[in-house]
């Protein structure tokens, strides 16, 4: 594992653009801070996040670009060129779970079937299961995981979140990650997992050591975090200590 989290590490020869580029998809004027979150656990560990809300967010985001430093803020009629260019597509952050949402999910699955998509939150509970994307890893915690059963689904990989982390295709468990701890059910912690399963991706190109890497990264930092604080940490404090562990870890022999 340890080796393979090294691979996060840029070479000291690259260039800008040359470690990563991801796109989000997310917030909503219900929760706006949520793609937030994905965002500055991304942003740590890829050269370029870029980021495009919903459509009922978008003037939203407008009059909040100044919170969003470590990213560009993408205007929707530009999004299909930025979904070219990004490596990894994270979308579902702070969506809500809306017919307009749908609509908005189901038109870029379509539109771009072989990208590579992690869908989180509210994406992953209005997509239409009949398009997921050949490439897709979905991050569901057990009551979301509930729509995925009996469907046909393909070679989709699941990081199902729980105590036990559980990485799962074809109905088939490959993975469990264990670690982490009771501060890591706050709110916005599994947005901070998306962005970092993202992230990864983009520099380990295989769907299940991504997903493992980015569940052991993030169940390591809540342990991290218990050291000091116990249990009294939110999603703030885990997208800040996530490189911080990760550093740890890679830096160990």
């Amino acid at each position: 594992m340890i080796k393979q989290i090294k691979k996060l590490i840029p070479r000291e020869d690259s260039h800008k653009g040359q470690n990563g580029k991801i796109l989000i998809i997310g917030g909503s004027e219900l929760f706006h801070a949520a793609s937030k979150w994905s965002l500055d656990v991304a942003s740590r560990f890829v050269d370029m996040v870029f980021y495009a809300s919903t459509p009922e967010n978008n003037e939203l985001v407008k009059k909040n670009k100044g919170e969003f430093w470590n990213g560009i803020v993408v205007n929707q009629e530009m999004i299909g060129d930025y979904i070219k260019e990004a490596e990894v597509v994270l979308m579902g952050p702070g969506m809500t779970r809306d017919e307009k949402t749908k609509l908005w999910v189901d038109k870029l699955l379509k539109e771009y079937p072989d990208k590579k998509w992690v869908l989180d939150a509210g994406a992953l509970q209005v997509a239409d299961l009949e398009i997921l994307p050949k490439r897709a890893i979905l991050t569901p915690h057990e009551r979301e995981m509930e729509r995925f059963k009996g469907a046909k689904v393909g070679e989709q990989v699941f990081l199902l979140k729980g105590v036990v982390d559980k990485i799962i295709q074809n109905g088939e468990i490959r993975e469990e990650i264990r670690g982490g701890n009771a501060g890591m059910t706050k709110g916005g912690t599994g947005d901070c997992l998306a962005g970092l399963v993202a992230a990864v991706w983009t520099k380990i190109d295989d769907e299940i050591e991504a997903a493992k890497v980015a569940s052991t990264i993030c169940k390591a930092a809540g342990d991290d975090l218990y050291q000091g604080v116990g249990t009294f940490f939110n999603a703030s404090d885990l997208a800040a200590a996530i490189p911080k562990t990760a550093w740890r870890l890679a830096s160990s022999d």
